[in-house]
This record gives C-alpha cells, structure tokens and sequence, in this order.
C-alpha cells in the first residue's frame, strides 16, 4: 500500500499541474486560490498525468479498474451503512438499539462485503411445493480477491411480526440455516446439512443473524463447490396459515405498501484481511468543533479537503463524499521547539544548517497517520466497506 504522504503528494502535484481542471480540483481549504494550469483539452500530458493519478489511487484502493456501477443493479444495504456510520465515528451504537456490532468478526477483519443472492436461482425447479420445503439461495463469491482471507461470514435474514397470530398460540418459529452439498436434481428434496439454527418468537420484526462461515471458508479456502445456502421455516405447533409468513426469502408477488424489498432481502456478508493495515476499530463519534490555532510559519497541520466528486468518483463512492486528508508545512527554525516532535537527528541537522547554509534545514513531514474507513461499490456491483491505512495526518514534525 501506498503510504499516506506519498498519496498527498500525488493529489498536490495533481492540484498545482491541474488546477482549473474540473477533473482534479484538490484544493487545501485554508487560503484557497485559482491555481495557473493546464484546461482540459489542453496539453495531452495533461490528460496522462490525471489517468495515472487515478490509476495510482485505484491501485491503492485495490481495484483493477474504474468502478462503473449499474443503478438498475447497484443497492446498499442499510446494514453496511450503519456498520459504516459506527466505523467511521459518525454515529455511536447507542442510537440504534436493534443494530448489533459483529465486534468479533470485525476485529479480525479490514474488509466487508456484501452479496446479494442470484433472484433467479431463489427456488428449485421440481421440488414439490411444501410447508417445510426449504428455499435455496446462490451467492456468487468470485468478486472476492485471492490475497483476501476470509474469516467469517453471516447470512442475515429479515423476520416481520405476524399480526394476525392467536394470543393462545406459542407463536414460535424454527428457522434453520443449511448448507447444499450437492447439486439439487427436479423433483428430489435438497441435500443439506444444517450450519445455525434460531429459535424466535413470532411477536417481533426484525433481523436475525446466522453463522456461515463453515460453507463460506470451504467455498473460498477449499475451493469446494458451492451449490447455495437453503432457509427453512417451520412454525412449531404446524399451523398452516402461518407457515412462511414469518421470514422475508423472496420477493412478494404484489408488493405490499411501504415495503421495499432491496433493503429487505436475504443479505450475505463476509469478513476478510487482505493483509494490509490494521483490522477494522470502531471509533468513537468526532467532535465537530475545531481547534483554533495562531497563525504561525513554523511546522503545522494544514486542512486539505479530498473531495472525491472533484475526480468523479462519487458515483461508486458511497461514503465519505470527501475527507479532511490534511498535510505538513511550515518552517523547521533553529533552535527546534518541543513541540516540532523532532527527532535527535532532526536537531542535530537544524544546528549543523545554523552554521553552514549549505546543509539543508530538517524538512515539515507527517510524523502520525490514521485510517479512514470507506464504503464503495466495486467493479462487480459488490458493496465493500474497507479499512484504508495512513490516509489522514494526525501530526506534524521536523525530521
């Protein structure tokens, strides 16, 4: 990965080589002005210069190439907004009770995808049509990176209340979670083995989370086949009328008002490691407020605004619109000051260059990085929320 100053570096050189361009127009917040460049279909160079900044960036980031998502396909779950919203410090886990931070699996992870089913696989052809038969779903895994070790994997599924049950009624429900071992032939029952299992009461809408890392790790580390997931609900006392009612596996043939069944269905989401950078933390919510500082002309932070419309990628960039990337600058002065964070030999030259001009002064560099965490849809359509390292500078100093 490419660290955090040499990428702050590309979007600046970018910013002074392509200033009025509408395609790059990264420019620091603090005293902004119109950059002299080159306009677009100007120089060719030009033109070169900002497909190799986006190339370097998409490198960075993963990506083979330019996401183009299709707005037919391209849904976000409002499960990775939220898990989002908690990673980033935008919101606390207080202000939504029912989401439950998967604090284990995210620990061990800097990645989370999430795959939808293949709608037009949802049921198998032949299969008589009974209470207990259990639906089968595909989740096509191949967008996943080989370098990407998955460590676990939960299928979530969206449980409504049932209005019209009987108060004299148990109102239970079994949902069972199987995995299909093999290929479903017409007019046979799946074969399947059970991977998590749920016992719920009927009284309540809404998501239920299942363990299925076992099918997923053999799908993706033993490259077994993977033949789908199968859902079946059974309510316990046998009640026909209230046999699948219970638990959102398929679209509805006449939508219901208010309902949406995008946000609805059956969502699969894997965490992985891609070897890269620190797993993801939750961070607590960040104040708004900022610190006011003297204007000084020693070694600073500067606010450097990186907003991801101005090189058109808020199309595929989910979340953040941009981020304050911020960047060092100012002068390293003899004799250093404490509060520089310099290093003995930072100090060492500033007194070698205080007598002799033509040792250079310790330069104005990034000497603490922090994360970011990024929502984005990838070249597949595939919603990823990923832990990106060294992108914002924490601290300044002379070194």
């Amino acid at each position: 990965m490419i660290p955090g100053n040499r990428m702050l570096m590309v979007i600046l050189i970018c910013q002074v080589l392509l200033g009025e361009s509408n395609h790059a127009s990264l420019i620091p917040e603090e005293g902004k002005k119109k950059v002299p460049g080159v306009r677009a279909g100007g120089d060719p160079q030009s033109h070169d210069l900002l497909r190799d900044f986006e190339a370097t960036l998409l490198q960075m980031f993963g990506l083979r190439r330019r996401p183009r998502p299709s707005r037919a396909l391209a849904t976000v779950p409002q499960y990775m907004l939220d898990l989002y919203r908690l990673q980033s410090g935008e919101a606390e886990e207080e202000e939504d009770a029912a989401f439950q931070y998967p604090e284990r699996s995210a620990s061990r992870a800097n990645t989370v995808r999430g795959f939808h089913h293949e709608e037009h696989m949802e049921k198998v052809e032949g299969v008589l049509e009974r209470e207990a038969t259990p639906l089968r779903f595909l989740f096509n895994l191949s967008s996943i990176p080989e370098d990407e070790l998955l460590t676990s994997a939960e299928l979530r599924l969206y449980r409504r209340q049932i209005q019209d049950a009987l108060s004299e009624e148990p109102g239970l429900h079994r949902i069972n979670v199987l995995e299909v071992i093999k290929p479903p032939r017409p007019g046979q029952a799946l074969i399947t083995q059970l991977l998590d299992t749920r016992l719920v009461r009927h009284n309540a809408s809404q998501w239920e989370s299942f363990d299925v890392s076992p099918a997923v790790l053999r799908w993706t580390r033993q490259r077994h086949p993977n033949y789908g997931l199968a859902v079946e609900v059974t309510h316990l006392n046998q009640t026909p009328r209230h046999q699948g009612k219970h638990v959102r596996v398929s679209r509805s043939l006449h939508q219901e008002p208010g309902e949406d069944w995008e946000q609805l269905r059956p969502l699969l989401v894997t965490f992985g490691h891609d070897g890269k950078g620190h797993p993801l933390t939750r961070r607590a919510k960040r104040s708004t407020k900022q610190r006011r500082r003297k204007r000084n002309r020693n070694c600073r932070r500067h606010a450097l605004y990186v907003d991801f419309s101005d090189v058109g990628w808020n199309d595929w960039i989910v979340a953040p619109p941009g981020y304050q990337a911020y960047y060092c600058h100012g002068e390293c002065p003899f004799p250093l000051a404490d509060h520089l964070n310099s290093t003995n030999h930072a100090i060492v030259q500033t007194l070698v260059n205080s007598v002799n001009n033509n040792i250079p002064k310790a330069c104005c560099v990034p000497t603490e990085l922090s994360a970011i965490s990024m929502l984005y849809l990838d070249e597949h359509d595939k919603v990823v929320l990923k832990n990106y390292q060294e992108m914002v500078v924490e601290g300044c100093g002379c070194r």
